[in-house]
């Protein structure tokens, strides 16, 4: 009995990821121009595109050109493995294909760097997309996005990481709304040349991600004395 259930569950989860894959080719034309708008013209892939200075993202665009500014290639942007999908359901015990509220996915990725005072100052923008499950229903919807700027190796380190929610609105009567996001927080001093090529800007859904902030130490209260 256990496993024809499990089979069951399979068919239905890979039926729903079907539906899903479907919503989102029959989609590629309704595209929104911010979080949880639905203007269509121009294409939200060229507002997506004006919003980074350069008609080629990942060249080196200082905001302050000077002569002496060094000239450096932009770290790529990767999806983050394991975190380039989110699924949430109704419920989070036993939870079925039924069940799905709404699934977060990447879709384009875009950055720009430019280099300031001895810094290195990556601008990084995520274009993606919110669709409804069987559960789900107009409103707002959590995306939780975090930013890592990671410098590979045989032990990786982490430079600098941003995390932040953003609220996509799902309008009624719509089954998916596309959403984007920039982030202009990740600066850091500027390694060498060698060294720069090792570096990675890593891009994921972090469903615990302010959770698993370090939260700042409480400030003791002073007592005082009164003097007789």
């Amino acid at each position: 009995m256990g496993r024809g259930n499990d089979r069951e569950q399979a068919r239905g989860l890979r039926g729903a990821a079907a539906l899903i894959g479907t919503a989102v080719l029959l989609s590629g034309c309704s595209l929104a121009s911010s979080v949880g708008s639905s203007d269509d013209s121009p294409s939200f892939t060229s507002r997506f595109t004006n919003l980074f200075s350069s008609a080629m993202p990942g060249v080196t665009q200082p905001h302050s050109p000077t002569p002496t500014a060094p000239e450096v290639e932009c770290p790529g942007v990767d999806i983050r493995t394991g975190a380039s999908t989110m699924n949430v359901a109704a419920k989070t015990a036993d939870a079925t294909a039924g069940d799905l509220r709404y699934q977060l996915s990447f879709g384009q990725t875009a950055r720009e760097c430019a280099v300031q005072g001895g810094n290195l100052s990556i601008k990084v923008g995520v274009q993606g997309r919110v669709i409804l499950g069987p559960m789900g229903g107009p409103g707002q919807v959590d995306v939780p996005l975090r930013y890592a700027v990671v410098r590979e190796g045989p032990q990786p380190k982490t430079v600098i990481t941003k995390f932040k929610r953003i609220s996509v609105t799902v309008p009624p009567a719509q089954t998916h709304i596309p959403f984007v996001d920039v982030e202009e927080g990740l600066t850091f001093p500027l390694p060498s040349r060698s060294e720069l090529d090792a570096y990675v800007v890593y891009v994921g859904f972090d469903e615990i991600g302010d959770k698993n902030e370090k939260k700042a130490p409480k400030t003791a209260k002073k007592t005082t004395t009164r003097q007789q």
